[in-house]
């Protein structure tokens, strides 16, 4: 049997789910993205649709389906186990001549959902006669070919401020590849993760920013000037930042300048080395009983530098996590800081260097110590500092 592709429009129209189990909760998001009016059947709901339910994108119906349930509806989805009740759909959805999704029985349904890969504007579905292993394999070779092509033109406009992750290049966002890809200018910092930079094709121009020969607040001038300047001769732009770029990394102000100029501006986030570096050494920021809350402090500037909006007094009270960023250079007066201010100097303390790259490297100490030891240990920029308790339940994670 050769089967009829097509892509259905179904933005405001109704789309009749009958089960709320585990395979619904995989269908229905999908469904919602597309604009569809979902109402789900069923006796009861996962939470995960429960949520769906309660935020207002789709309506519930608690009970068992009824033949009157199709009336109305563009597309009938049975996400049921029982194959008796499941038939039952389907004749009711035949007799309207409504397409009907089968979970259960394929080879019932009038309809197959396929695997499928979004890239921007660009649907890919995948059917296989029933192998879904193979389609799912197609749909992945597909997506990869599609991950190092340009988006279409029409998105290709103004700056993108895109988060690159804390070092490894497989953390930065699906999406931020592939505006990467697509970009005819990069702006680059020297913590974005090089092979990042090796994917790049060869007429984009890649402008290093840590060369850029000004001072501090001069070079940002500098770059906000090149992003307006890039974007105005019509070219897109990523401003390519390691981690998040709104953690320390000046999005806010490059995205002032870009608004004040009239360019439009695409803000990806990106995975901050403040959160991944501890977890990727088994350090979690939060922990059930040990911490609700975690504070991020930018430790470049030392506690009595009168430049400082650093509260270091509050810090010490506080309960829960501290980390600091960019911090190394002023350990020693930040920890002998928030001694004098009453925090414990058997306060647990670890630090990890280059988190998600082959050179991570963490150390465990206390608040006394850990100047010192991080000294002799020979650990170096960047690294992330975390303070507190939540230090003690580090475990050791996997390495993939």
């Amino acid at each position: 049997m050769s089967i009829y592709p097509l892509g259905l429009r179904l933005d405001g129209r109704r789309v009749l789910v009958v089960g709320g189990g585990s395979v619904a909760t995989r269908r229905v998001p999908a469904l919602i993205a597309a604009g569809a009016r979902v109402e789900i059947v069923s006796p009861e709901l996962t939470p995960t649709l429960q949520g769906h339910v309660d935020a207002g994108r789709a309506v519930w119906t608690p009970r068992r389906f009824a033949p009157a349930d199709v009336e109305g509806a563009w597309l009938v989805h049975v996400a049921i186990d029982d194959p008796e009740a499941a038939a039952g759909v389907s004749v009711a959805a035949e007799q309207h001549r409504i397409f009907c999704v089968r979970a259960d029985d394929r080879d019932a349904a009038t309809a197959w959902t396929p695997a499928v890969t979004r890239h921007g504007q660009v649907t890919v579905a995948v059917t296989d006669g029933g192998d879904r292993r193979r389609a799912m394999a197609v749909r992945d070779m597909v997506a990869g070919v599609l991950e190092a092509s340009p988006p279409a033109a029409p998105e290709l406009t103004g700056v993108a401020l895109v988060g690159a992750g804390p070092g490894d290049p497989e953390l930065i966002t699906v999406k931020g590849r592939r505006l990467l890809a697509a970009a005819d200018v990069v702006v680059a910092d020297r913590l974005v993760p090089g092979m990042l930079l090796g994917d790049l094709r060869p007429e984009v121009e890649l402008i290093d920013a840590a060369k850029i020969p000004y001072g501090p607040q001069a070079a940002q001038e500098e770059i906000n000037r090149i992003l307006v300047d890039r974007a105005r001769q019509g070219r897109f732009v990523v401003r390519l930042k390691g981690g998040d770029n709104f953690v320390f990394g000046r999005g806010g102000e490059e995205a002032q300048a870009c608004a004040k100029a009239g360019i439009p501006v695409l803000v990806v986030p990106g995975v901050t080395s403040s959160i991944a570096a501890p977890a990727l050494a088994g350090i979690p920021v939060t922990h059930r009983g040990v911490a609700h809350e975690f504070t991020v402090i930018s430790g470049h500037i030392p506690p009595d530098h009168p430049d400082s909006l650093v509260d270091w007094p509050a810090v010490a009270r506080l309960r829960g996590t501290v980390v600091l960023m960019m911090a190394l250079k002023n350990l020693p007066v930040i920890a002998e800081r928030l001694i004098a201010e009453g925090r414990s100097p058997s306060t647990p303390v670890g630090v990890v260097q280059e988190g998600s790259t082959a050179h991570q490297k963490s150390l465990i100490s206390t608040l006394g110590s850990v100047a010192a030891e991080t000294k002799a240990a020979g650990i170096r920029p960047p690294a992330v500092v975390v303070i507190g308790d939540v230090v003690s339940e580090a475990t050791v994670p996997a390495q993939l």
